[in-house]
Order: structure tokens, then sequence, then C-alpha cells
């Protein structure tokens, strides 16, 4: 991609986004990282929890979470859109939301300059130039490199 960085520790660490490395890896379950910070919060998850949710079982180490995960029960959505009416219940929902009003498309395919707002079309995209067909028609036996043909069969 085109991100630039002032340290080159800045950009192995951005580099993992890329390739998928997680280095770092729990002791205490299969989990694994792309950074230590993200180790470091997640190992608070192992220890006791205090925070508990009036309406399941869950339970949480930090009231923050507690109350992102309160919502789900209450649907109360905080966040709104400046340039409609949606509302969102988690602040990461809404931000990937705007990318939709600005055009912000941030994924840009190596092999044909095509760009992708959405991570998850990047990669069907990708899958489309390395020849493989991972999508299957239950009915034919038929295969496609894109999900989308599927739909196109009959």
């Amino acid at each position: 991609c085109e991100k630039t960085f002032l340290l080159n520790s800045e950009l192995i660490i951005h580099m993992r986004t890329h390739t998928g490395e997680k280095p770092y890896q729990c002791s205490h379950c299969d989990e694994a990282f792309n950074k230590g910070a993200n180790l470091a919060w997640h190992l608070k998850t192992h220890k006791e929890k205090l925070y508990q949710c009036s309406y399941c079982d869950k339970t949480f180490y930090m009231n923050v979470n507690l109350s992102r995960h309160m919502r789900t029960h209450t649907g109360v959505k905080p966040y709104q859109c400046s340039h409609c009416d949606k509302t969102f219940s988690k602040k990461g929902n809404l931000s990937h939301h705007l990318r939709t009003h600005v055009g912000e498309k941030q994924h840009r395919c190596s092999h044909c300059d095509k760009t992708f707002s959405e991570i998850k079309h990047y990669i069907c995209h990708l899958m489309t130039h390395d020849g493989e067909k991972s999508f299957k028609c239950n009915l034919c036996n038929e295969a496609f490199s894109d999900s989308n043909q599927l739909f196109l069969v009959f």
C-alpha cells in the first residue's frame, strides 16, 4: 500500500496487516496477535472478570466492555452518521459506514489497480487473479473464483 512511516518498527508492525503474521501468541488459549500491546490487552480477559451482564452470563474484565456489550441487549445505538439517519452501536461501525459517503477506498489491488473500501471485497477480488476457484455450486458442482458468480448460473 502507499502508507509511509517514520520508524522502521512501525512499518514492520503495519506489514503484518498485509501478511497476516501474528507473532504474539497467548499462553492461555489459541489467540495470536500482530502487536504485543494487543496481546497484553487480551491477557486481561483471562484474569478474574469483575463485571457481569445483567441480561446473560457474560462477564468482563473492564466496565467499558460490559457497557459496549449491553447495547446488544438494549438496542442502544449512540453513534449517528452525520450524512444520513443511520445509527450504530459501535464507533468502529460508524467509521466503517462513513467511508460509503466519502468514497474512500483504501485497499488497492496490486494486479489491476482496482480499489475497494472493504477488506472482504478486496480479498474476494484477489482470488480472481490467482485462478483458484474456491466457490462451488451445490447443484451443478461447477466452481467459480467469485462468489457472486454462483448466483448468475441459473
